[in-house]
């Protein structure tokens, strides 16, 4: 059948063919019979399974109703991992951000042929299973740059600044009852002529540089990979990042070469007066370390939003430093503004629109 679409009226023409017979073009036609251009395209939709196992992870206030243009769309608040299995066995499309896909859970969803996953690294995706079951698994990429960026100067302004320290001042009713305009309990620095370093030059890493230039930073990088050595910053090894850098900021991912970077023999090279901030994966830092680092004052203090285990226990070595002006800590929320999470869901959408018409993009592979 050849179709055309005029005035909103769907009119079809039998053509021979040899995957179309007759008879089929008649069950067609009786099918589309008094049907309306939105009911046909509800009846496509139909057929088309989209689940999402675990919205909120992306939060209550964005729009996740543009998914529903295609196709039937069931959405899980979240899943228990003993869910997963019968809930996308009639699958065509799973959107996830954390859960583990793996053989085990994917092997009886037989309809399944598109993982989504609502953010850039698919470390919980078994990708060479998928690969062997024809799934097509895809990403987003470069939805957070500005986001985590943002954030990397919300954290270490805050410690820069004292910002606690002097809200507390004036909380406690301190400042209404100086005689003074001011108040310097606290010394603070600033950013201009100090070294930045950063860790991972790459879209976040180089956005972050563009900023602490305009801060009139000196900005210096080490590539974990040995493979980035194109910028326009200088290039330094990790031991000349440690020793010369007043602040380090970490935007690269987690890797053999990146886990447990940061450690006890890292923390004695850094300046005691210097700053890190942790945006990219927390298993890049030693926990204990960095607390017996911040305690012993072999560095000043440090900002994070990613942790080794997330979310942490109440043992974690972190929460015995009560003190805002050395250490200050986000839960793994600097991808977030709501900006950001609505783009994740237009990325998805454009993904899952690629895979319908064989324009596919953001395929992540081996």
């Amino acid at each position: 059948l050849s179709f055309e679409i005029n005035d909103s009226i769907m009119t079809g023409n039998c053509n021979p063919s040899k995957i179309l017979d007759l008879n089929e073009a008649i069950i067609l036609g009786e099918m589309l019979t008094g049907k309306s251009l939105s009911d046909v395209i509800e009846i496509l939709q139909a057929d088309f399974k989209i689940v999402f196992l675990d919205s909120e992870t992306l939060g209550d206030d964005i729009d996740l109703m543009k998914l529903k243009k295609l196709g039937a769309v069931t959405i899980y608040h979240q899943t228990d991992k003993d869910e997963i299995k019968s809930r996308i066995q009639n699958a065509n499309v799973v959107i996830t951000n954390k859960h583990y896909l793996g053989e085990e859970e994917l092997k009886d969803a037989l309809q399944l042929k598109l993982i989504c996953v609502t953010a850039t690294g698919v470390n919980n995706i078994d990708l060479e299973y998928c690969k062997k079951a024809g799934i097509t698994v895809c990403n987003v990429k470069g939805y957070s740059t500005n986001a985590v960026a943002q954030h990397t100067f919300a954290l270490l302004l805050d410690l820069y600044n004292k910002n606690h320290y002097y809200h507390d001042y004036i909380d406690s009713g301190n400042y209404s009852s100086s005689s003074m305009f001011t108040h310097l309990g606290h010394t603070f620095h600033e950013l201009a002529n100090k070294t930045w370093g950063i860790v991972g030059m790459g879209d976040i890493g180089r956005k972050v540089a563009a900023i602490a230039s305009a801060f009139d930073c000196k900005v210096q990088y080490y590539s974990t990979s040995g493979k980035n050595n194109q910028q326009n910053y200088q290039q330094v090894d990790f031991d000349t990042l440690l020793k010369t850098s007043d602040i380090i900021s970490i935007h690269a991912p987690l890797n053999k070469q990146t886990e447990n970077l940061f450690n006890k023999d890292s923390f004695k090279k850094m300046k005691s007066t210097a700053y890190l901030i942790n945006v990219g994966r927390g298993k890049i830092v030693n926990e204990n370390d960095l607390a017996e680092a911040i305690k012993n004052h072999s560095i000043a203090g440090a900002g994070l939003d990613v942790f080794e285990h997330e979310p942490f226990n109440n043992n974690n070595p972190l929460l015995s430093i009560k003190d805002a002006t050395k250490l200050i800590m986000t839960p793994h929320i600097a991808w977030a503004p709501i900006e950001t999470r609505n783009r994740v869901i237009d990325e998805v959408c454009l993904n899952i629109e690629g895979f319908k018409t064989n324009k596919l993009r953001n395929v992540c592979t081996l």
